[in-house]
């Protein structure tokens, strides 16, 4: 096969692979098989060397017109490429530079939070007031006056962080109990959100930081009716649902008779997962009648006043209520997470 053939044939199928060629990427790799440092072209130039003058001089003015157009078309065609992929970007990414702006991306209340003005609303409507106190709490607030004395067995039960000045983090929202009395006095219907701490290990049903709601009724002649009424009141107006509860006995020192009201796991609907510890419940609600020990710290008469109380878990009912299989998350401050409520 003759030069001239061989420069003819390199010539025509270079141009109908430009042709063929839809990205960036063929008509590079057009360019490298012809015009390359090793393309076909640059090997016909290399065999120079072994023509007659005359003959080199031909076939060199006819591989230089080959180049230059395969040179030109290369260029036309990555130009053209080009162009279309800048239309498409354009028409994909199209903005509407008339149209107002979107603005701050609206925000949403925390699900604790949106849990916690649900019952607050709820408990005022039954005539309660909601009360706040100090997180950093005295001892004596937060252990003595709710009968739990330092050589009590129950202050065990609540890994502490103590303070330097003798001050703690309260393990519970409880103290408010306390203060609320001693501020206000009997009768006396009242609840307390707010945070408390403990240094309990992290793992899907336990935080070091943790929403509580603790609530009391003082007044005469108080009975645990009266606490089951409004503990009904609360699950029911909050799960809009019916959900199965267990009363049981339990011991805390600021209430006697003591209960622990579970709630039947809504995450894995009892049939055992990591948040109900594979046990299908979910402690919710310690509750019980006002032990007259913790009356008698708050100024009142025992003999004449009692009450019933409660301290929910807030962040574990937020668990429930959305079906949230990991506490941590309501901690992690993750958008994508609290987007979703």
């Amino acid at each position: 096969m003759d030069l001239d053939q061989t420069i003819s044939e390199i010539h025509a199928k270079i141009l109908s692979a430009l042709h063929d060629a839809s990205t960036l990427e063929a008509v590079e790799a057009a360019r490298i098989e012809a015009l390359g440092r090793k393309g076909k072209l640059s090997e016909i130039s290399k065999t120079f060397g072994k023509l007659a003058p005359d003959e080199r001089k031909r076939i060199g003015a006819l591989l230089n017109s080959v180049k230059q157009d395969l040179e030109a078309r290369i260029e036309a065609r990555q130009a053209a490429l080009e162009s279309a992929a800048l239309d498409a970007r354009l028409d994909s990414e199209w903005v509407d530079l008339t149209a107002p702006a979107p603005g701050p991306r609206p925000g949403s209340l925390h699900p604790v939070t949106q849990v916690q003005r649900e019952i607050e609303q709820l408990f005022v409507s039954m005539g309660f007031t909601v009360l706040d106190g100090p997180e950093v709490e005295t001892e004596h607030y937060n252990f003595d006056a709710l009968n739990i004395p330092a050589d009590h067995p129950a202050r065990d039960m609540q890994d502490t962080f103590w303070l330097k000045d003798g001050r703690l983090l309260r393990t519970h929202t409880s103290p408010v109990q306390v203060r609320g009395l001693e501020k206000l006095g009997p009768p006396l219907k009242m609840i307390a959100p707010g945070r408390a701490f403990r240094n309990e290990e992290v793992d899907p049903s336990h935080e070091h930081t943790f929403y509580q709601l603790e609530g009391m009724m003082v007044d005469r002649e108080v009975s645990v009716a009266h606490l089951i009424y409004f503990m009904k009141t609360l699950l029911s107006a909050i799960f809009h649902r019916d959900v199965t509860v267990r009363l049981r006995p339990g011991y805390f020192p600021f209430v006697e008779p003591g209960f622990e009201l579970d709630i039947q796991c809504l995450i894995c609907s009892g049939k055992g997962c990591p948040v109900c510890k594979q046990s299908g419940w979910v402690e919710l609600l310690p509750c019980g009648l006002v032990n007259p020990a913790v009356l008698r710290h708050s100024g009142v008469d025992p003999e004449q006043w009692n009450g019933f109380a409660f301290g929910l878990g807030l962040t574990r009912l937020a668990m429930m209520r959305y079906g949230v299989d990991d506490i941590r998350l309501f901690l992690s401050g993750d958008l994508r997470f609290l987007r979703q409520f």
